[in-house]
């Protein structure tokens, strides 16, 4: 009788030394700043350093600013993830690779153009100023645009992918049995795609929770106005390298809980 090898070992057993060896390399290359982070981390003092005024200011206005700049790219995203999968239109894909431009944009570059649509000068801005008197560059609001044009790609591609693999014959049931589009949308699309927007929306906030190079460009680096976490990690390094290492800390705690949140969904192989 012949005994079954297990699946685990039969793999392992495979696995080339050629491609084990630099695999390793890189696993160890990805951790080990990370240990790095962890054994440096004020571990004594942790509890007293993360009540200080200015840690707690900087969380508190990263969560707001995140969260506005998550629920502004739900309201703008999911319709245009909707089009992109569902309508087929000259330039459709100009206009997906336009989208997700900010992915590999460098955010420097994203806050410069920003800074000019949005600036006292800029196109829109000018007109914002002269007519209302309101003025966006270095504000809070500058802080949820600058996240909001770097997260917005995560939550299209999620949502689009979502609404390519949704089944559609629902939403044809439903236009036979009388409902509009709208009602179809809202009553049938969206539930049915309702985790990958729960994921895109996740994958977006940790991003904008993240954003720096934008945000330091466009909106500056105001303690208690503009400055969130990075930008406080930032400023850190170059008076307080523990207060960085804390508030660094926080930000990595903040990504693995996200990333061991939506593991099954992004991580896992089929």
């Amino acid at each position: 009788m012949t005994r079954a090898v297990p699946t685990r070992t039969r793999r392992t057993g495979r696995i080339p030394i050629a491609l084990l060896v630099p695999a390793t390399l890189g696993m160890v290359f990805l951790v080990l700043p990370l240990v790095g982070l962890l054994v440096r981390t004020p571990w004594s003092t942790l509890p007293q350093r993360l009540t200080e005024p200015g840690v707690l200011t900087a969380l508190r206005l990263s969560v707001q600013t995140a969260s506005l700049a998550t629920l502004l790219c739900l309201v703008l995203g999911i319709p245009l993830a909707w089009l992109l999968a569902r309508v087929s239109f000259p330039g459709r894909r100009v206009v997906r690779a336009l989208i997700t431009v900010p992915l590999v944009l460098p955010p420097v570059v994203g806050g410069v153009a920003l800074l000019l649509v949005f600036g006292r000068r800029g196109l829109v801005g000018s007109w914002l100023d002269s007519t209302f008197g309101v003025t966006v560059p270095f504000t809070t609001t500058a802080v949820v645009l600058a996240e909001a044009f770097v997260a917005m790609p995560f939550l299209i591609i999620a949502v689009e992918g979502a609404l390519r693999g949704a089944d559609t014959r629902y939403e044809e049931a439903a236009a036979t049995l009388g409902a509009g589009r709208w009602t179809t949308f809202t009553h049938v699309t969206l539930p049915l795609v309702a985790p990958g927007i729960a994921a895109g929306a996740v994958l977006c906030w940790a991003r904008a929770l993240g954003e720096f190079g934008a945000t330091i460009t466009f909106a500056g680096n105001y303690p208690g106005r503009t400055q969130t976490m990075p930008l406080a990690v930032y400023l850190a390094l170059e008076t307080d390298l523990e207060a960085a290492i804390v508030l660094s800390l926080i930000l990595l705690t903040v990504s693995v809980v996200i990333l061991a949140c939506l593991r099954d969904r992004w991580i896992s192989s089929p």
